[in-house]
């Protein structure tokens, strides 16, 4: 899609690009926690190590490489990501997300291109997207897939390194496959890690699931249905009474999900 369609607006935003987990539905989902006791069976099952270093050594992992499966594959282990991913994500209980009626008509009422943007793979994100009801929302989802493309190519493990946010890399890959311009696009992130590597490469940030903002971030949202309140800009088409009207239909929507429910 050509980033120019929203420029005739006085918003100045033309891109909205979300992370998805623990920022489009709340951490206290228990998929976080699902997801690590995942990654610790894979740790003891797949790997070896023993069960009272599985915790421990995730942590290390994550903080250092971004990823279990970044830190593993630097360290030698040959792990195939698609099993690694089936593992870890396949394994999820995706009925503890629920469709999201307000989040939806929220994004609905956003004009300007929005994109998925996270270190999961596709089929997980699309199954957590399908699950909040808003796969449709978006015009493209940038995930593991998009940022290791030949990591199925790999002859050993640290042919090719992981790439995920919140590494330069993987945010200069996502500029560039979405084709935006980072000064006029919003990046939405739970990490204060990507929030920083956000805004090293340009974009607008916006920290969320907190009250108050880091240095690195221009916003920060409590929760993503806040946008309205916090940024009204987006909404802006040029006067006031587009806001006035927006608001108005959110007010509308919000109140028939809420008797509909």
């Amino acid at each position: 899609m050509d980033s120019s369609c929203c420029k005739d607006s006085s918003s100045p935003f033309d891109c909205i690009i979300f992370d998805l987990d623990d920022t489009l539905y709340s951490s206290k989902t228990g998929i976080g926690l699902a997801l690590k006791r995942n990654i610790d069976e894979f740790l003891v099952e797949k790997c070896g190590f023993h069960e009272s270093r599985a915790s421990n050594l995730r942590v290390e992992l994550f903080k250092t490489y971004g990823s279990s499966l970044a830190g593993l594959r630097a360290l030698g282990y040959d792990i195939d990501a698609d099993d690694y991913h089936s593992y870890v994500h396949g394994r999820l209980p995706y009925d503890l997300i629920k469709p999201d009626s307000q989040l939806r008509n929220l994004l609905l009422t956003i004009k300007q291109r929005k994109i998925i943007f996270t270190n999961s793979d596709r089929i997980h994100a699309m199954k957590a997207l399908d699950r909040l009801g808003i796969r449709d929302c978006f015009e493209q989802i940038i995930c593991f897939e998009t940022m290791n493309p030949n990591l199925s190519k790999s002859t050993r493990p640290d042919e090719f390194p992981v790439v995920l946010k919140p590494s330069l890399e993987a945010m200069n890959i996502a500029l560039d496959v979405a084709k935006v311009d980072p000064r006029r696009t919003l990046f939405l992130d739970d990490s204060v890690r990507n929030v920083a590597a956000g805004k090293a490469v340009g974009l607008r940030t916006v920290l969320v699931g907190k009250a108050s903002k880091t240095k690195e971030a221009d916003y920060a949202l409590e929760a993503v249905t806040n946008l309205m309140q916090v940024i009204p800009e987006i909404w802006f088409i040029g006067d006031d009474k587009r806001i006035g009207r927006t608001r108005n239909e959110m007010d509308s929507a919000f109140a028939t999900t809420a008797v509909g429910a």
